[in-house]
């Protein structure tokens, strides 16, 4: 009876895993198709392997310049965000009292904010900052940098905050006591114990970045600056959509976000589950 469950289990499982990599396989298949064969039978496998539509895709999309674009905002980001969030947390845990509290549960509250209600007074406020301050905040690779660091920056400090309550502060004291400073403390004691939780957070927002589409959309108008998620746009005309070249540019936008996914996904669930329980 027990075997039986378990196979039932299993059975379930690959189903549901096959229905949510359904679209994934739709849009792989369709990117080889001509626009007849992808008309005729949207589920069938297509009749040759040819690559044809990703090279037109990449013309279209001027692939490597948003690619560059993609790579560049996302590593800065992420870099700025970890740096940041690790050292708030830090500091927040450490300094046990009611404004750190405080603090650390505004952070936690922002997390429940959806960026759609955010979206027109944010971009109002960053109009007002470049045409009064002069500061370019919008159309600019820089100032989306500076929102994405914004928005994820709660989550990060969330994950470091219950991670870093496992560190033990006779660590800290015990460097304190051998001359290190504040700064060296945290750099050269308590960061490099934080390699999985920071992995973790640099995979969740690395997938989140690459992928986003909204804010990128609201802040870069020029189309040299645009990213892969925007790039994509080029495929969807106002009557008419190119399905294949439309998917063939969707499979290439994927590709880097699930090659970087495959080499650190053993640390995800390993810095989830410690920052949330520790």
């Amino acid at each position: 009876m027990k075997r039986t469950s378990k196979w039932i289990l299993e059975l379930l499982l690959v189903l549901v895993a096959l229905a949510f990599l359904s679209p994934v396989y739709i849009m792989v298949v369709n990117s080889f198709k001509n626009r007849a064969e992808l008309y005729e039978n949207a589920l069938a496998l297509p009749s040759s392997l040819s690559f044809e539509y990703y090279v037109k895709a990449m013309e279209k999309m001027n692939f490597l310049n948003a690619f560059a674009n993609s790579l560049y905002v996302t590593i800065v980001s992420v870099i700025i965000v970890v740096i940041l969030a690790s050292m708030t947390a830090w500091m927040l845990v450490r300094k046990d009292n009611k404004i750190s509290k405080t603090i650390f549960m505004t952070f936690v509250a922002t997390m429940l904010i959806p960026f759609q209600t955010l979206m027109m007074p944010l971009m109002q406020v960053m109009d007002w900052i470049r045409t009064h301050l002069h500061i370019p905040m919008l159309n600019t690779h820089e100032g989306l940098i500076y929102m994405n660091v914004g928005f994820h920056a709660s989550m990060a400090v969330f994950l470091y905050h219950g991670f870093i309550k496992s560190i033990p502060v006779a660590l800290e004291e015990a460097a304190t006591l051998d001359g290190c400073s504040k700064f060296g403390v945290f750099w050269r004691i308590v960061f490099p114990m934080l390699k999985t939780i920071t992995v973790t957070i640099a995979i969740l927002d690395v997938i989140s970045m690459w992928n986003d589409y909204l804010l990128p959309s609201l802040t870069l108008s020029d189309k040299d600056l645009r990213t892969i998620p925007l790039s994509t746009f080029y495929f969807f005309g106002e009557f008419t959509i190119v399905w294949n070249l439309a998917m063939a540019g969707l499979t290439l936008a994927i590709v880097p976000v699930v090659v970087f996914y495959f080499f650190a996904q053993k640390y995800i669930i390993k810095g989830i589950a410690a920052g949330a329980v520790k």
